[in-house]
């Protein structure tokens, strides 16, 4: 290259920092001087040739000093057609052996040119290649340099800024030196002089600390800007080999921010917090820089821009107009993150409260765990027991939607009283579940049995169980745990221990169902008893009742009937239907039938006439046919309650399609000893209880009571179950309606049991010219719409369990009084004709009875007239007398016969 063709400055740092720009320049000027020939051009040979050491070459302009040898080669191509020209005149006057060896060379180096021309179009096409694909590298690193530069010049600002801060220190310091010369000297005049040169100091070191905040606000915003910048040249980076195994920078920067934000649950408003802190600084220091103002001032008026973005308004000049525009724009940015954030949280707050995720803070409230078909009749007794308190507080947590719970609970039909039910969603197999609905402040958890599987719904109880037992802060209340077999009973109370009562739906139905099959029209008895919507049982203490007999006790409450005595010298032991003779003592309790716990209070002693004793004895039990319709998982015990409470040569017939082969099995695998049946005997038939002509071979008119039970093949639900049910029941009554003749002339040879064919009891035996019929049915809706068309003599459903729970619930001291009544010894109900204690037209009072009743060492504690449809449970007015009916009969508490 020419001396005098060099570079201007501006071109080189251009080509410089830009070097695909100089790359694409000399290209284009390379093709733009190219002849349009260029095969004949590289064809000469001396045209080949390099220029001579001494040759200088035509000088050319600024703008194409980029290429230099390119325009040597030109030159040499301006002056080829001359050259041309000669040499072929003298050629033309060479010998044809010369012109034929030339034109051999020529060819060869005609080859040898284009082989130079194609190496060196390869060479050019690779240095291309490269070049392109170093461009990245390098911009890069002209960028970081750019970034060093950068940085460089403001660190030398700041320096120039300190420095010049010094200077003005160094000559406020003399100018207060020669203030006081002058003092001394008398020198007034130059006061003014003095002032100028410490006011344009002032000034000056105002605009460097000014210039100062500027570049500070500067570098802050770019900061992270260049971090960014730099983050995502890391990533790129990194040879792609590598990004399989090793997460990028990156992902990584992003993945700890979002665990941040979620595993800390205030980073979001603290994140806010620190963007407006940051925005009003560094908006204050620009406002600093290009303003009059002081720190303080430009501070507020950041602040004023940030929470309202239309006083940047009034703002004047680019500067301040421009800074003030930048801090709106960055105040109306938050102010919509803050928008969201606080919509965000009302939004959860209300998301949670709808999916029953809130904590209850309740205390002495109720608590049901699970959900299950018995919840319905359950809340509703709970709501009868509460009414005297003006309603309670009663918590169902289950692993269901919280609305739709609410929903099932708002479709019940039934009112609730003044108590309020509360739905969460949650499992009672998690302690922070228990936590959240107060479980160690809670009165009394009931654990429902879940709907199918008996085992699996008894192994979901004994966990809940355990659950209930690990909590830290204790319970208050007792657990009232509902089981589905009997069997699994010991090993709940075994972990719960004296925290625990248990119901078992199953042998609490069956032992009703033996009871009933055996004395008809003892369900509605214990359906009055058991329910709070009449009278039920309580326990309480009577200091004033001391030293007296239970025979003067019995009589002592005119609103309640005594039947039992909680001794306090036996740990509580509760003794039902104890001795006349018995003195209570300090500390023992009165178990009483009464309508409520506040209804009734001891009075004075009456004075009651003493009945004579009629010497009537009870009629023997009679033999009885009993027809068992269906297969239960615990028939086993249902036989042996039989056994106990049957005569002696009665049968029990077995039908069901379970083979007769695997009934023995399934017996003695259930714990049955067949060898120890006493009373009965077992009578198996094969079919299904669902067809007319199984059914049909069937003696069905000759059995005393015949019970159908929901088959174990569909117990897993409850529909099927009462269809099934439902199905034999309307079959077997249309089959005895057929065979009603035979029914006539059997009733009319045989006195059936001890009661008389008029009597109430009676005619629930011949129920219609057909055996007594007990179903059980499990859904409580199925129940109502036997109940009302009548088409069964009883019905028993779990609404009965329900009622067992709500009572134990209320006070666990009722479920040792249950079990005794349901047990095969012990103390029973009876349905007793009133023959045994009066003798007919004579008048009597309530009171008068129950005297009677105590030389039999039984308790009275209702009566069914012979027109009533229902029992009266606890007679109010019992020392009035009136008229009695040999067809009335009374309901006592007695020893099983």
């Amino acid at each position: 290259m020419s001396p005098d063709s060099e570079p201007s400055p501006s071109s080189s740092s251009r080509d410089w920092l830009f070097p695909s720009h100089s790359f694409a320049h000399s290209f284009d000027n390379y093709t733009s001087k190219t002849p349009k020939y260029p095969r004949r051009f590289s064809s000469n040979p001396r045209l080949s040739q390099p220029l001579p050491p001494d040759s200088k070459p035509h000088k050319t302009p600024a703008f194409q000093s980029v290429s230099s040898s390119n325009s040597s080669s030109f030159s040499e191509y301006k002056y080829a057609g001359l050259r041309r020209r000669s040499y072929l005149s003298r050629r033309a006057e060479t010998s044809p052996k010369r012109e034929e060896n030339g034109t051999v060379l020529q060819r060869n180096a005609v080859v040898s040119n284009r082989n130079v021309g194609v190496s060196e179009e390869k060479t050019s096409e690779s240095k291309m290649i490269a070049g392109f694909y170093g461009q990245r590298v390098k911009f890069r690193w002209h960028m970081v340099i750019s970034l060093v530069i950068m940085i460089t010049f403001f660190t030398s600002l700041v320096h120039k800024n300190f420095s010049l801060h010094n200077q003005v220190d160094e000559l406020q310091n003399q100018v207060s030196k020669l203030n006081g010369r002058l003092r001394a000297c008398n020198l007034l005049d130059s006061t003014d002089v003095i002032r100028s040169i410490s006011k344009d100091s002032e000034q000056l070191s105002s605009e460097g600390l000014k210039n100062l905040a500027l570049i500070v606000s500067l570098t802050l915003l770019s900061i992270p800007v260049v971090i960014l910048k730099y983050i995502d040249y890391v990533s790129k980076s990194r040879s792609p080999d590598n990004i399989s195994e090793e997460v990028s920078l990156s992902k990584q920067l992003a993945y700890r921010v979002d665990v941040f934000f979620s595993v800390h649950p205030y980073a979001k408003p603290l994140a806010l917090l620190v963007a407006t802190l940051l925005l009003i600084c560094l908006g204050g220091l620009a406002l600093f820089g290009v303003t009059d103002d002081n720190l303080a001032d430009c501070l507020w008026l950041s602040w004023t821009f940030v929470a309202d973005s239309g006083n940047h308004a009034n703002s004047e000049g680019i500067g301040p107009r421009l800074v003030s525009v930048s801090i709106s724009f960055g105040g109306m940015l938050i102010f919509a993150m803050m928008l969201g954030l606080v919509s965000d949280s009302i939004s959860e707050k209300f998301d949670s409260l709808r999916k029953g995720r809130s904590e209850v803070v309740e205390q002495n409230h109720t608590l049901i765990l699970g959900w299950s078909d018995k919840l319905g009749s359950l809340l509703n007794q709970l709501a009868i027991a509460n009414e005297s308190l003006g309603g309670g507080i009663v918590v169902v947590m289950a692993e269901r939607d919280k609305e739709e719970m609410e929903l099932d609970i708002s479709k019940m039909e039934f009112d609730f009283k003044g108590t309020s039910v509360i739905c969460r969603s949650g499992s009672p197999l998690i302690l922070a579940d228990l936590k959240k609905v107060s479980v160690s402040k809670a009165r009394a958890i009931i654990v429902l049995a879940e709907d199918g599987n008996a085992d699996q719904s008894d192994a979901r109880a004994l966990r809940t169980v355990l659950s209930l037992t690990g909590v830290k802060e204790g319970l208050r209340g007792h657990i009232v745990v509902e089981l589905s077999d009997l069997d699994n009973e010991v090993l709940v109370k075994l972990v719960g221990g004296d925290l625990v009562q248990t119901v078992v739906a199953h042998d609490v139905i069956g032992r009703l169902m033996i009871q009933c099959a055996r004395q008809p029209g003892l369900a509605q008895i214990w359906e009055d008893i058991l329910g709070f919507e009449n009278c039920e049982f309580y326990i309480k203490r009577w200091p004033t009742l001391d030293g007296m007999p239970f025979e003067d006790a019995l009589i002592s409450f005119p609103d309640a009937i005594p039947c039992g005595v909680k001794v306090a010298s036996c740990g509580g032991k509760i003794i039902m239907n104890p001795d006349d003779s018995y003195i209570l003592q300090e500390g023992d309790e009165i178990l009483v039938i009464a309508e409520d716990d506040d209804s009734y209070a001891p009075a004075e002693l009456p004075m009651v006439k003493q009945a004579s004793f009629i010497n009537i004895a009870r009629p023997a039990k009679m033999p009885q046919k009993i027809l068992l319709c269906g297969w239960r998982r615990d028939i086993d015990d249902m036989i042996v309650v039989l056994d106990a409470f049957l005569a002696p040569g009665s049968e029990l017939w077995m039908f069901n399609d379970v083979p007769e082969n695997d009934r023995e099995k399934k017996l003695i695998d259930g714990g049955l000893d067949l060898s120890r049946l006493m009373n009965i005997s077992l009578v198996n038939r094969e079919g299904n209880a669902v067809i007319r002509r199984h059914l049909e071979s069937l003696p069905l008119e000759s059995f005393d009571s015949i019970l159908i039970l929901a088959d174990e093949s569909v117990e897993d639900s409850a529909i099927q179950a009462d269809s099934r049910s439902l199905a034999t029941l309307l079959l077997i009554r249309d089959i005895q309606a057929k065979r009603l003749p035979y029914r006539e002339a059997r009733v009319s040879q045989v006195h059936r049991g001890s009661f008389s064919q008029g009597s109430w009891i009676g005619e629930m035996q011949q129920a219609s010219d057909k055996s007594v019929i007990i179903s059980e049915i499990l859904d409580p809706r199925t129940k109502n719409l036997l109940s009302m068309s009548k088409i069964s003599d009883y019905v028993l459903s779990n609404e009965l369990v329900s009622m067992a729970l709500a009572m134990v619930a209320e006070d666990r001291q009722i479920n040792d009084v249950l079990e005794e009544l349901f047990a095969e010894e012990g103390n029973e109900l009876h349905i007793r004709q009133a023959d045994l204690y009066l003798r007919k037209g004579e008048e009597l009072s309530v009171l008068e009875v129950i005297l009677r009743a105590r030389q039999r060492r039984e308790i009275v504690i209702g009566y069914r007239s012979a027109n009533a449809e229902r029992a009266v449970i606890n007679p109010p007015l019992k020392s009035e007398k009136r008229r009695w009916s040999l067809q009335d009969v009374f309901v006592v508490i007695a020893e099983k016969e």
